[in-house]
């Protein structure tokens, strides 16, 4: 048998006087059922031999050492204790144990020791608790949101494992919640996960708590928080208001920070993926079937129950979900447009040198004043880079110091090269100083001459166009390289080629005429030798 210890065999025998059963009694206690049917009959056994309550054997209390003296005497009480007043009128001036001890010293003649009034100060200091508020929200109106670290998963193509980010959604009334794990966060991708939350719930609520975190937040404040631009739009496009919290302060979203926590425990705790998909499916598998389905501590009621009844407080959806977007500056040129992405769109009313705020979408943009936000233009995205997208009424004839330039850079090249940058900006004004600049730079790259020849036969196709004179150009440099590869190879092809006759190649039959006369000369000198051995 299980010994259980003095005061957990107290509780069981009150229990089992109050007629409570075994299983009620492990239940309440948590102690194993076989030991309380064991301390049961121990029980029993007692009320028999003796008809009274039972009685155990007494508890034996270790004083505590030193022996403490109520009264400031005796071998165990404090040095401070005759001062105790005083130090009790400081501790509640808030002054700490150290101001205390020097003026005892100064002004009572404590003959003490530092650690004696520091240990006298910890010991009479009351301490209350730290006390929250609980808070009671209707159906729908709240929903808190924070991130979190998920279970390691393999990161993709390697065999590493690593923690990502886990965002939970808790509703505040229903305490219902949604958990998706993610591996890189950001602005957009914080919108995203709200705005699947919502459709996950079926509909948004009327507030949300979050935290002070960047993906959010832009500049913490108590009263006007700066939210990110596209945080801010997903709200209102949803017609949520956010309500950060304040700063190191987590427990204003205390429902969102105890779902992380037993998501984390039991959830998670010693899993491993092999994909962030198979991760978030178990969440969700979970969610369902075990976390929707217990009984909240506070409430006492199913989740799952609470839910169904706040589900008819969502706010409704919209029908088109977010266009999410991104903001960049921009400045305005001195031919009224904005560059995005190698194109130019018309900026006006802004005045040419101002910086404008550039807000993208996927297949259009929109300029916006930078200080106020206010719209000032909106043009569909252009596919092809060196689109220019600008009424002809608003464009800018008059040259500028800069085209000025251009055209002087232009005529040195050549009169040609000189006169078609004339026309061009003739007919494109300003937004062309573009195409100018590119004629003009061609000439680092190419020969002068060539770039002005190619110009001359821009202008007599009637193609006034950069890209039209590049082609040309390249052309005319490709023809003048393969005439100067021609040109060697027939040189060397010429050398390759036998000579028979030259100053210094003699006649074939003075060969002829030298080989007889060797051959003469020889054949007596043979038969003499031939005589001799004879």
């Amino acid at each position: 048998m299980n010994v259980l210890k003095p005061n957990q065999r107290a509780t069981v025998y009150t229990l089992l006087e109050r007629k409570t059963s075994q299983h009620e009694i492990a239940r309440l206690t948590g102690i194993d059922r076989k030991t309380v049917r064991s301390y049961h009959r121990r029980w029993l056994s007692e009320q028999s031999n003796s008809p009274g309550v039972a009685t155990d054997p007494p508890i034996q209390i270790t004083p505590p050492w030193p022996p403490a003296s109520t009264q400031g005497k005796g071998p165990g009480a404090s040095l401070c204790e005759p001062h105790r007043a005083f130090i009790e009128a400081q501790l509640r001036l808030g002054r700490n144990a150290t101001a205390i001890y020097q003026d005892l010293v100064d002004a009572h003649g404590f003959a003490g020791r530092y650690n004696s009034v520091k240990r006298f100060v910890a010991r009479i200091r009351v301490r209350e608790p730290e006390q929250f508020d609980r808070l009671s929200f209707l159906p729908g109106e709240e929903m808190q949101v924070d991130f979190g670290e998920g279970a390691p998963t393999r990161v993709p193509g390697t065999d590493r494992y690593r923690k990502p980010r886990l965002f939970v959604a808790t509703l505040r009334y229903s305490r219902r919640s949604f958990r998706r794990v993610v591996w890189n966060s950001g602005q957009q991708v914080w919108a995203e996960l709200h705005e699947q939350a919502w459709r996950y719930f079926g509909g948004s609520c009327r507030h949300v708590v979050l935290d002070n975190l960047k993906e959010g937040v832009l500049k913490p404040d108590l009263y006007e928080p700066e939210l990110n631009p596209v945080y801010a739009a997903t709200l209102a496009h949803y017609e949520v208001v956010a309500d950060p919290a304040r700063v190191r302060d987590p427990n204003r979203k205390g429902s969102v920070e105890h779902a992380i926590g037993h998501t984390q425990a039991t959830a998670l705790k010693g899993k491993r993926f092999d994909t962030i998909e198979e991760q978030n499916t178990y969440l969700e598998h979970w969610e369902t079937k075990w976390a929707a389905s217990r009984i909240h501590g506070s409430e006492r009621r199913q989740v799952q129950a609470m839910f169904e009844e706040e589900k008819p407080h969502l706010q409704s959806l919209p029908t088109l979900p977010m266009a999410y977007f991104r903001d960049e500056q921009r400045t305005v040129c001195d031919d009224g447009c904005v560059r995005v992405a190698h194109c130019s769109y018309a900026a006006r009313p802004a005045a040419i040198g101002t910086k404008v705020l550039v807000r993208i979408f996927e297949h259009r943009l929109e300029i916006r004043d930078l200080q106020t936000q206010a719209l000032l233009r909106t043009h569909a995205k252009a596919e092809r880079p060196g689109t220019v997208v600008l009424p002809n009424e608003e464009r800018v004839f008059n040259p500028s110091r800069e085209t000025l330039h251009i055209l002087k850079q232009a005529d040195a090249i050549g009169v040609d090269a000189g006169r078609l940058c004339q026309m061009l900006f003739a007919i494109e004004g300003r937004v062309g100083q573009r195409k100018l600049w590119g004629i003009v730079h061609l000439a680092d790259r190419y020969p002068r001459q060539m770039v002005n020849a190619a110009c001359a036969q821009a202008i007599d196709e009637g193609v006034h166009s950069y890209r039209h004179v590049k082609a040309i150009t390249e052309r005319l440099v490709a023809q003048a390289l393969a005439q100067l590869d021609v040109a060697p190879a027939a040189t060397v092809a010429a050398q390759a080629t036998p000579t028979q006759a030259h100053d210094l190649i003699r006649n074939p039959q003075e060969y002829g005429e030298l080989f007889a006369m060797a051959a003469a000369a020889s054949t007596p000198a043979t038969t003499t030798q031939g005589d001799l051995f004879v």
